[in-house]
């Protein structure tokens, strides 16, 4: 453990004399350095970002080998309006140098088997399509480690799932293919540094053995206090998690149309057996 380590769990977790685990690395010391980045400079990524960038997600983990999962990338001005437009107008998908579509991509093995003139019978089902949505999860992650040890910042985009298809339009993705979520790419902004957020406690998430939750409440409890801090430091609304919770999820319209998405993702081809 070093003075470094200890540092960056403190910041993870809001809680300045948290101790650090024992057995630490620098890889875990880049892992705790993670915040989102909304502001970025005026700076075009370096010649060959973008194909390391893939390179280190398709390093990731996928079922199977299927390697259903596919990403567009998105550097023109008009088609970042269009998208930011159908994701709640978030003026930093319009801002980044690069932005990437994650999509959950059934529709190659679908070509491969009618080449063989064989039918897959598994696809319709749901799980092919979290398997796809999984896939396309761990490699966006992959691709987010790398991009930071570059110097470069993210934030992902779970809007872009606002409508479906109207990104499917505008990305002419053929028939079941799910864009999954966005991520926004570039140098961070020094003006407008991001600050690393804290997390939940590790006893409301870790659990040994079997689920267990006598310790959970206390656990939420100080996280609520350690995060209305944090944002009263950054000059936000100082609210706590648990009134996040509420106020994201109490209403069917908070989820701005995702609430038809299993409609949409029929008509864009998907089986939801």
């Amino acid at each position: 453990m070093t003075n470094d380590s200890q540092s960056r769990m403190a910041l993870r977790y809001g809680q300045p004399d948290i101790l650090a685990p024992g057995n630490w690395s620098s890889v875990i010391d880049h892992l705790l350095e993670h915040r989102s980045v909304r502001s970025f400079a005026d700076t075009p990524l370096p010649s060959g970002t973008l194909e390391a960038l893939i390179a280190a997600a398709q390093s990731a983990a996928s079922s199977s080998n299927l390697q259903v999962w596919s990403v567009v990338a998105i550097e023109s001005s008009e088609r970042k309006a269009l998208l930011a437009e159908l994701s709640g107008n978030q003026s930093h998908i319009r801002q980044a140098p690069l932005f990437l579509v994650w999509l959950a991509d059934l529709s190659r093995v679908e070509r491969v088997a009618q080449r063989e003139r064989v039918e897959l019978e598994a696809v319709p089902y749901i799980e092919s399509l979290l398997l796809g949505t999984i896939d396309a999860a761990l490699a966006a992650q992959n691709a987010v480690i790398a991009l930071e040890s570059l110097g470069l910042g993210s934030v992902y985009i779970g809007a872009i799932r606002n409508d479906i298809e109207g990104v499917a339009q505008i990305l002419k993705l053929p028939p079941q293919v799910f864009p999954v979520f966005g991520l926004c790419i570039g140098y961070p902004d020094p003006d407008s540094p991001a600050q690393v957020k804290p997390r939940l406690p590790q006893a409301a998430v870790l659990h040994h053995e079997t689920y267990a939750t006598e310790h959970e409440e206390e656990s939420i409890n100080r996280y609520d206090e350690r995060l209305s801090e944090f944002y009263k430091r950054e000059g936000l609304t100082a609210k706590g998690w648990s009134d996040q919770v509420i106020n994201r999820l109490l209403r069917v319209d908070s989820l701005h149309g995702r609430e038809h998405l299993a409609t949409q993702l029929a008509r864009l081809g998907f089986g939801l057996r």
